[in-house]
């Protein structure tokens, strides 16, 4: 039996040209998903979180493109693959879930109208199969009366409601991933926990992998499991959920589990990350969040720390694990090499 992952993303770079330059929104980005496993990728704003997720279905804005890098599903390479591949690819194979519900579905036709063109686009269904489909999908996430709905127009629904039509579009055509963009960002908490649970349900009972993008660290408590967390474009620890919670070990991670209000931290202030994100168009030599970063050291400003092994389940880029083994005697620093470590 094959051991290969349903999706081997390796030294993923993605880039935007604009007339001020070359802005590096994703830089060397390597990861693998297995089958029926959730990934979480997670990030402030401007992180490279959906400009990755863009990536591996190749619908980036004009400007954009794959500088360099491989992204497999399945074995099969899908970098400079060409339009008719990613055809086959796009809605069969990976489905997403954009951010907002309200300005994904289009206002000016039915609920029904757009399930079908979506399913006959992607598969051989006829009008009448591909109606009973998306009746069935519109069951599956739990729309009263599908039947009814299929006929009525976006604005007839609530957010919630338009969020699992979208989810039900997405997941008509059975893809083997399911890209999931900050789906429950524009709804309410009571929302939010219903649209999580029917998508782990669902997860579950198909038997799909999800990659789960959010800057909410509550949603990768519930459903992942394994996390990545990006800043900058890079990524700068990836683990599973729970070394990632219960042991981070890079300082912007730690910057983010503080900023998580707990039933601990009730009635004091929340400490925020301070400063802004990186200008991408002016990217550091060093740590790109050293300029933020309370602990940052001169070797954070003049060098990146590459990705450090913690155990086989946790691996980060940050300083503080090299000065930490140090200390420890976990590292031993040769002087007659010039410093460095063993």
């Amino acid at each position: 039996m094959s051991t290969e992952p349903l999706l081997k993303v390796t030294d993923l770079h993605t880039s935007f040209f604009t007339p001020a330059g070359e802005v590096r929104a994703v830089n060397g980005v390597s990861f693998n998903l297995e089958r029926g496993k959730v990934l979480g990728i997670v990030g402030e704003s401007g992180s490279g979180k959906s400009v990755t997720a863009y990536s591996l279905m190749q619908i980036l804005a004009s400007t954009g493109k794959i500088v360099s890098g491989s992204i497999k599903l399945g074995g099969q390479e899908l970098v400079n693959a060409g339009e008719s591949v990613m055809k086959t690819v796009r809605g069969n194979k990976i489905s997403i879930i954009f951010q907002d519900p309200m300005t994904s579905l289009n206002p000016t036709y039915t609920i029904g109208h757009q399930l079908i063109e979506a399913i006959r686009l992607h598969t051989d269904r006829n009008k009448k199969q591909a109606w009973d489909r998306s009746v069935e999908m519109l069951r599956l996430v739990n729309v009263n009366e599908p039947e009814k709905r299929m006929k009525q127009y976006p604005y007839e629904f609530s957010g919630g409601m338009r969020q699992r039509v979208m989810i039900a579009m997405a997941l008509a055509c059975e893809p083997d991933i399911l890209i999931a963009d900050e789906p429950t960002t524009a709804l309410d908490v009571t929302i939010q926990a219903q649209i999580l649970e029917l998508m782990k349900s669902i997860q579950e009972e198909l038997g799909m992998a999800i990659i789960m993008i959010t800057h909410d660290l509550g949603v990768v408590a519930q459903m992942c499991d394994e996390v990545i967390v990006m800043y900058a474009g890079s990524i700068c620890e990836q683990g599973t959920a729970e070394e990632i919670f219960y042991n981070p070990k890079h300082e912007y991670t730690k910057g983010l589990m503080r900023s998580i209000p707990t039933a601990d931290t009730a009635g004091s202030k929340l400490k925020p990350i301070t400063g802004t994100p990186i200008d991408l168009l002016n990217m550091p030599e060093g740590c790109p969040f050293a300029p933020r970063c309370d602990n940052a050291m001169k070797v954070c400003i003049k060098e990146r720390c590459e990705r450090m092994v913690i155990n086989e389940d946790h691996m980060a880029s940050c300083w503080m694990n090299v000065k930490d083994g140090v200390e420890n005697g976990a590292i031993v620093i040769d002087v007659a090499k010039g410093g460095g470590a063993e």
